[in-house]
């Protein structure tokens, strides 16, 4: 148990969980270039399950039901995930299908899971929040990979053919870096090995996905006539994981908004002003760049003072250190929010595995942790002050 490498130099972690029914494992494949057309990677994921050459979709699916195996494979911005939660005494048998999956997918009904991805991102787009996100995530990565956005990849995704698709695939599948990570109350015995072996060589192969340009202060506004509130988003490129400061930013964003009714932001601009119902900050990694936002929903009269109330809290901040009381109850919210994320085996696979294929050890969670527990409060005031810059981008959608 522990950390080993396969044969095809795969980093795998076991981790034992006694005494535990379900067993999960999460296979992370890394992704190297920027897709051709926004759209094109989705469209692979949305096509992983739709049949091998050994099982036709339908095949595939009532297996899987009669199995009461949970099989999905995600897309993200620098990784491909496929993963599966299953009983102990099917662990070979999902196995050899998310092998079978990875090694012979044969990407049929391109054109009518086109049609649904489209059809999905527009009813998406019906909502104002989904909206705002889209405006602000493109032009916050403006002309970047990170910053294709839904509207984005209706603009671009009918260029796509089904070669693209295939031909991407092969390309993130025997260039990317692998890494698996199994968790549970089982002896694997070589299945691992036995399944996973035969995939192509895991590869440290350079990135060719560029670090996004320096941000400038930009402004961008869309108007949305049915839209019964206004939607404003406010954000910063800032450093991602891995940084000596990331466990800082972590603890920035509960004390301003992600910690709900105790966040500054929610006390101030939810409980004393009344501008809103949600307000909330968040911190958003990729590999390359992270970025830190603010958000709230108002009333359209209200946005002005809305932005208003989100640069003094920002400048209170800056100036004014947090208390060790206040420091120090984040620090319990987020050591807690994190034990709670990785309760179940399913959501260990996922942490060890998204830290390893993102370079980290496969503990590193914990590890951030223990840097958690010695942040200042002069660690807190100088991250405000070199990040919360006038370099930021900041959406409304507005009635």
């Amino acid at each position: 148990m522990g950390e080993f490498v396969l044969s095809n130099g795969i980093k795998a972690f076991i981790k034992q969980n006694k005494d535990t029914p379900r067993v999960a494992l999460t296979l992370n494949i890394s992704i190297n270039k920027p897709e051709k057309y926004a759209g094109e990677y989705s469209l692979m994921n949305r096509l992983l399950l739709k049949g091998t050459k050994k099982y036709s979709s339908e095949e595939l699916s009532n297996i899987l039901d009669e199995n009461a195996i949970e099989l999905y494979t995600e897309m993200k911005s620098d990784y491909l995930r496929l993963r599966f939660v299953c009983l102990n005494d099917d662990f070979e048998l999902a196995l050899s299908i998310l092998s079978d999956i990875a090694l012979n997918t044969t990407f049929e009904e391109f054109e009518k899971e086109l049609l649904k991805q489209k059809g999905e991102l527009l009813a998406e787009l019906d909502s104002a929040k989904i909206k705002v996100s889209d405006l602000f995530t493109k032009n916050i990565y403006k002309n970047h990979y990170y910053g294709n956005s839904y509207t984005k990849i209706l603009d671009e995704v009918d260029n796509v053919k089904k070669e693209d698709v295939i031909n991407a695939y092969n390309e993130i599948l025997n260039t990317g870096k692998k890494t698996v990570v199994l968790v549970g109350d089982i002896n694997e015995n070589g299945l691992l090995e036995k399944y996973l072996g035969v995939l192509p060589m895991s590869k440290n192969e350079d990135s060719e996905i560029q670090v996004p340009a320096d941000l400038k202060q930009d402004y961008v506004e869309l108007i949305k006539e049915d839209a019964n509130q206004a939607q404003i988003l406010q954000g910063w490129h800032v450093p991602t994981i891995g940084s000596k400061d990331y466990p800082v930013i972590m603890l920035l964003n509960i004390i301003l908004g992600a910690s709900g009714l105790s966040s500054r932001l929610f006390l101030e601009l939810r409980e004393k002003k009344g501008l809103a119902y949600t307000v909330r900050t968040s911190y958003e990694t990729h590999a390359k760049s992270a970025v830190f936002s603010i958000y709230i929903g108002t009333e359209p009269v209200n946005i002005q003072t809305s932005i208003t109330g989100f640069k003094e809290e920002i400048e209170k901040i800056k100036t004014t250190p947090v208390s060790e009381e206040e420091l120090h109850n984040a620090k319990n919210n987020l050591i807690g929010k994190q034990q709670f994320l990785s309760e179940t085996n399913a959501q260990q696979a996922n942490n060890m595995a998204y830290y390893s294929i993102m370079g980290k050890p496969f503990n590193y969670r914990e590890m951030v942790l223990e840097d958690v527990k010695n942040v200042t409060p002069e660690d807190i005031q100088r991250c405000a002050n070199e990040y919360f810059t006038d370099d930021f981008v900041l959406a409304v959608l507005k009635p």
